[in-house]
């Protein structure tokens, strides 16, 4: 029963975590058009593999920010006060629960430049990651108790990611303008698009 939970949660937030990537490079035409061209500088063949997708700097930058920005778990998983403490002037009682709300972190301007526009650049160069280290950024939690499925989590996204982009141009239904596009969420279990994503695609020769 645990390995199937594991599973439906890692699907939900892997599918979940391309849609918004899609959205946003969809959006954004001159993101789109720089991974792209990182892509096919990088990458020889039609077929992505799963060991060439560390090595594309603008692609996982791309990858982080849309994870700053649509975590696809807002809320870390609840946790209990062990003890009585003071956090930042508030009294924390013995036996509370704790909600760590990533998704407000992610769009803090104490912590981000220009915290809602969709800036890949800012992780070039940068020493963030997932590790939970960096307790500005932590889309997988941090601790003994973030995500265990964060390195396979990626590695799909990466390479969903590449094979999408490489392969095909990516456009909206009845020539909508992308400036346009409905990005507003639906909060729950997963963030996800209250207006699910709708692309046509066109095979790159």
């Amino acid at each position: 029963m645990l390995g199937l939970e594991l599973f439906t949660a890692g699907t939900d937030t892997t599918t979940s975590t391309v849609e918004w990537a899609m959205a946003e490079l969809v959006k954004n035409k001159k993101v789109m058009f720089k991974v792209r061209e990182e892509l096919k500088n990088e990458i020889k063949t039609r077929t992505v593999v799963e060991s060439e997708v560390s090595n594309l700097p603008y692609l996982n930058a791309c990858i982080k920010e849309t994870l700053r920005l649509h975590p696809p778990a807002p809320f870390l998983l609840p946790h209990r006060a062990v003890q009585t403490c003071e956090v930042m002037g508030y009294t924390v009682p013995r036996g509370a629960q704790i909600l760590v709300n990533i998704w407000a972190i992610g769009r803090d301007p104490k912590l981000w430049e220009d915290p809602l526009l969709f800036k890949p650049e800012r992780f070039l160069g940068s020493n963030l990651d997932f590790g939970g280290q960096d307790f500005e950024f932590i889309p997988f939690g941090a601790g003994r108790r973030m995500c265990p499925g964060l390195h396979s989590g990626v590695k799909s996204v990466q390479t969903i990611l590449a094979s999408l982009i490489l392969r095909f141009d990516w456009l909206l239904p009845n020539d909508e303008d992308p400036v346009n596009l409905d990005m507003n969420e639906k909060f729950g279990v997963f963030l996800q698009k209250k207006k699910p994503l709708q692309l046509i695609f066109k095979d790159l020769k």
